[in-house]
């Protein structure tokens, strides 16, 4: 069997081919650490997540490169009004990144550069972009990409720049020589703290956005690798920038594969902070237990939008259910390795070989469970498992499942953290997530009680 991938650069599904035999190099954006994950940000991951265990169980070794980024006019206000440090602030957010991925069983990356260690990198790509007539100082002190200068700007979203200059709405940076040009380096200014700003031969500053992953790429998997991927609404601007600075900067194609994501949904809107219609993943997995979430996540197709509510998730944790029903039935036969050959687990490679089909894969699962169900073959088990497995789903012990784990709810450490979240909150002035989040208590049967003292709570 051959995977395909559906590449977002050609718009068409590929012979997946890599450019060092039996090895796959990925880049997949990160985090922009500032603040708690939501659902979208653990889509994501969980889409790339899969693809990866994929990849391994098809034979490849994997180099998976996630990064973090940790300097950014968001991280600077948030650092600012808490009264913390942009380091503080960075570190705490990434630990409660990996602890709420973790839960949800997303694996670490093989590398996870942070911006703020690969700013001199940055530096020597934009010195390039100079040299090569692509970037420009600008009177305000900021560095520029030229985005006329590169004849293949468009290509990825498939955007043309008189339809970009078209759609203009805002009044642009008079700095600029075009409308268009994107910022490399910021200047220094007198309202950022110093732990923001790093010396350059373009005076003091710090880097734009869309330099820090071309540099972290390229420093990590080389100037051209064989799968980038993020977000659907990183496809333009970020990844259209990128390709511009890293190809503009070595002559080569970035990356071979251009995989995106689809968007989180609530109500028909995209999920976002923007938006305010966002629900941590604490949130979540305070009402629901985290295979229950990962299955729901998995089931969707990595490409289609996700359709996130309660009912969803209530009729992901019933499916899940069954599926563990049928191998508490029977003790899985344990499997040294899965025979490709078997029926159901040909079906289910040749539905993940077409574009990461989980959908397709995941309904394989459900055949093996009514076949357990009515065989009670344990071979069968062992195979519903293993093949579960390989999404990072069903290995749990089916009765401890069924008995307790599928039910979530608030013990008491969950219920202090988000007494913790909201007190956050508040301090931050977002008064809806504070509110938010002592009505999902209030949902749970916790009702909060504030004092003098501070926040205390008891069981309805």
């Amino acid at each position: 069997m051959t995977l395909k991938i559906h590449n977002t650069l050609t718009r068409q599904l590929e012979t997946f081919q890599t450019i060092e035999p039996g090895h796959v190099r990925m880049y997949v954006c990160g985090m922009t650490i500032y603040d708690l994950c939501h659902i979208g940000h653990a889509r994501m991951m969980m889409a790339f997540d899969v693809v990866q265990r994929w990849l391994k169980v098809s034979g490849y070794r994997v180099t998976y490169v996630r990064n973090i980024t940790d300097i950014d006019d968001k991280i600077i206000k948030r650092a600012l009004e808490r009264g913390i440090t942009l380091r503080a602030l960075t570190d705490e957010m990434t630990a409660a990144m990996h602890q709420d991925i973790g839960a949800l069983g997303i694996e670490p990356p093989s590398l996870e550069p942070r911006a703020t260690e690969y700013v001199p990198q940055m530096l020597s790509l934009i010195g390039t972009l100079q040299q090569k007539g692509l970037a420009y100082q600008a009177e305000n002190g900021d560095v520029n990409y030229a985005v006329r200068k590169f004849p293949g700007y468009g290509k990825l979203s498939g955007k043309s720049l008189d339809d970009l200059r078209a759609g203009e709405r805002v009044v642009v940076d008079s700095d600029k020589h075009d409308p268009l040009d994107f910022v490399l380096w910021k200047s220094a200014k007198a309202d950022e703290p110093a732990e923001a700003q790093w010396p350059s031969a373009y005076g003091a500053g710090r880097p734009g956005w869309h330099i820090e992953c071309s540099a972290m790429s390229c420093s990590t998997l080389g100037e051209s690798f064989d799968i980038h991927g993020g977000g659907a609404d990183l496809q333009f601007p970020h990844h259209e920038n990128e390709i511009a600075q890293s190809e503009g900067a070595t002559g080569k194609p970035l990356a071979n594969f251009w995989v995106h994501n689809g968007f989180v949904r609530v109500d028909n809107e995209k999920m976002s902070k923007s938006l305010g219609n966002f629900f941590t993943i604490r949130e979540v997995l305070a009402k629901y237990d985290p295979e229950t979430v990962r299955f729901f996540i998995v089931r969707a197709h990595y490409r289609s939008a996700l359709n996130y509510s309660d009912a969803h998730l209530d009729d992901a944790r019933g499916a899940l259910k069954r599926l563990y029903t049928a191998l508490s039935l029977v003790p899985p036969a344990p499997l040294q390795q899965i025979d490709w050959e078997q029926p159901h687990a040909r079906r289910f490679r040749a539905a993940m070989d077409e574009d990461f089909g989980t959908p397709e894969a995941i309904a394989v699962l459900f055949e093996l469970a009514s076949e357990v169900n009515r065989s009670k073959d344990a071979a069968a088990a062992g195979l519903l498992r293993a093949l579960g497995g390989t999404l990072g789903l069903l290995q749990d012990d089916p009765m401890a499942y069924l008995q307790g784990g599928a039910e979530g709810g608030l013990d008491e450490a969950s219920i202090l953290d988000l007494i913790a979240q909201r007190v956050a909150a508040k301090q931050g002035k977002d008064f809806a997530a504070a509110d938010r989040i002592r009505q999902d208590l209030l949902a749970q049967g916790v009702v909060l009680k504030d004092g003098p003292s501070g926040t205390t709570w008891e069981r309805n």
